[in-house]
């Protein structure tokens, strides 16, 4: 099966940054697929922007390099290659200067969609914005995108907040979160709001507890020296975690609409308790070499995360009681982004004693085998009387819908909604301080202590007290295979 591509109109894409590594391994290559399956129109324009001093042929040739490292082989017919090389431009610009904005604004074509994906430190937003805006290369129409970190605290997020609210409207500006667009995250507003099934049961009288778990085989490389000044807490629980947090609880909006949605995301986050220290968990993988957090961020005095635990209470009528427990860390076992569902156990049982009854449980999986499966008990097989046994009604995307299904990745679909104008699956201003607003205090907290992470084994599902931070409510956490 073949997902039927809707072409987006004409455009000029200006990437600051080009240069850059999340350039080369996302930005151009999304294009790229998505030029090849035909979504973006002959005649549009993608310009690269940055410091660096080379021809446009020079700029297409690092670009052929970066597609050949991060597209299949098997997607790079020779054909397609030329042809979007040729969509590409380059300008030498100075950020904080006035070198470049002349030629860029000389570039930039009427009458199309003007986007100008920000590629770069978010010390840079502000200048940027201020330019494109007072060098009239940017009109009321114009869209900007903006990667997190979005801030580094509340009073960061508010600065960054002002400085492109100084040249943009609220409704121009795009806060890309990549895990919004994983179609299993999305696959999770259409499994609660377009299906009967689930929504009854979806609040604290039939749900027992929620699992969201972000678990990572990497250590933090190269990127060490920022990983260091950030944790997991900042770099993963701020953002993409309570995202997923937001979806699962969030009523359902009136319309699938961008500030509808968004508005019943905010109102999770203003439900939140206050974070109780024993409800917290900080941990840091200690091991040998490239095993070890201390050598890998090449400050042996740190007390930063690199996993984090937590529980946490959403204070509203649909889930006042029911606790959602968030984990992520980096050098675990596997490599697992999932949500897991717990229900209640039925009120009363009529199979007697000896059949043992275990949870109905919904597994929401983002990666790596994006799909779902829910759990059931059913008769085992067989004579001998009612046996139950659990099984799983299990459905992978890729059996599901057909293994040539082009699903285009997270980075491709949200460069794509930013062309059409669809803010749904970005974040509002508001909503980014909003999350500050409640994580702030939490990491206050523990620097408040100076304490230190609890260390873990490379390899391994985290830090013992992640488990009893379960155990002591007679919980565990799914198995990471």
């Amino acid at each position: 099966m073949v997902a039927r591509v809707i072409p987006v109109e004409s455009f000029d894409l200006v990437v600051f940054g080009a240069t850059g590594d999340l350039a080369h391994r996302k930005i151009m290559p999304s294009l790229y697929r998505r030029w090849k399956e035909g979504q973006i129109p002959d005649g549009a324009k993608i310009i690269g922007a940055a410091r660096s001093d080379m021809s446009r042929a020079d700029f297409q040739a690092q670009i052929e390099t970066a597609l050949t490292n991060f597209v299949a082989a098997d997607d790079l017919d020779p054909d397609t290659l030329a042809r979007f090389l040729a969509m590409l431009d380059y300008v030498m610009i100075d950020a904080r200067g006035d070198d470049g904005w002349d030629a860029l604004g000389a570039m930039m074509r009427e009458d199309v969609v003007r986007a100008f994906y920000f590629s770069v430190a978010p010390a840079l937003f502000g200048a940027i914005a201020e330019r494109l805006h007072l060098r009239g290369i940017a009109d009321r129409h114009a869209r900007i995108v903006v990667e997190k970190p979005f801030g580094k605290d509340l009073n960061t997020a508010r600065a960054l907040n002002r400085a492109l609210a100084a040249h943009f409207h609220e409704d121009q500006i795009y806060r890309i979160d990549h895990y919004l667009g994983k179609e299993t995250v999305q696959n999770l507003m259409a499994v609660r709001f377009a299906n009967i099934l689930f929504e009854p049961l979806w609040n604290a009288q039939f749900v027992d507890h929620v699992q969201i778990t972000v678990a990572e085989t990497v250590g933090v490389g190269g990127r060490g020296e920022y990983y260091d000044t950030s944790g997991a807490m900042r770099d993963m629980v701020q953002n993409h975690l309570m995202q997923l947090l937001c979806l699962i609880a969030m009523e359902p909006p009136h319309c699938f609409e961008p500030d509808a949605m968004r508005d019943e995301k905010l109102k999770v986050i203003r439900a939140l308790d206050p974070l109780h220290p024993g409800d917290l968990v900080r941990g840091q993988y200690r091991g040998a070499g490239s095993d070890d957090y201390l050598s890998e961020c090449g400050n042996p005095a740190s007390r930063t995360e690199s996993f984090i635990a937590l529980k946490l209470h959403v204070s509203n009528w649909r889930w006042k009681g029911t606790p959602f427990y968030l984990r992520t860390g980096k050098r675990m076992k596997s490599r697992v982004s999932e949500i897991v569902v717990t229900f209640k156990e039925p009120p009363h049982s009529i199979f007697g004693e000896s059949n043992q009854w275990r949870e109905n449980v919904l597994v929401i999986r983002l990666q790596p085998d994006e799909g779902m499966d829910l759990r059931v008990m059913i008769k085992e097989p067989g004579p001998g009387g009612m046996r139950l046994k659990d099984v799983a009604l299990d459905m992978s995307f890729a059996e599901a819908l057909g293994n040539d299904l082009d699903v285009p990745d997270a980075y491709e679909r949200l460069i794509m909604d930013v062309i059409r104008g669809n803010q749904t699956l970005f974040m509002r201003g508001d909503e980014v301080e909003a999350a500050w607003a409640w994580v702030d205090p939490v990491i206050a907290a523990w620097e408040g202590r100076d304490d230190r992470p609890e260390p873990y084994e490379p390899g391994s599902t985290g830090p013992e007290g992640a488990l009893m931070l379960m155990h002591k409510d007679g919980r565990r956490w799914r198995e990471i295979r």
